[in-house]
């Protein structure tokens, strides 16, 4: 299976929707949370991307598998959070959900 492929199944496979959606003070605590591990994982994925570009210099352009495979599940967190926040889906990310 293509990586495109394996990603897009993470991204809109399927996610058991919750029986019953938080109540609104709820759903806005965890927005804010939310909102703040993503400013933690912006900061982690700046610090990443640096030390993967000097990785890939002394390297001669050959990328660090783990650091790139790291990536990609840091930014199907990322994307799971959005969709919630935006209500897009009432799944809540990774530590309430599974990290898949």
């Amino acid at each position: 299976m293509p990586d495109e492929d394996k990603l897009s199944g993470r991204l809109h496979g399927e996610q058991f929707e919750p029986e019953t959606p938080d109540s609104m003070p709820m759903r806005i605590l965890f927005v804010l949370l939310i909102a703040m591990m993503l400013s933690v994982a912006q900061t982690v994925l700046g610090v990443l991307t640096l030390v993967q570009i000097v990785i890939m210099l002394i390297n001669k352009g050959t990328p660090n598998r783990n650091l790139a495979d790291f990536g990609t599940d840091l930014g199907v967190w990322m994307a799971k959070a959005a969709r919630y926040m935006t209500a897009g889906s009432e799944v809540k990310p990774w530590p309430w959900s599974a990290l898949d």
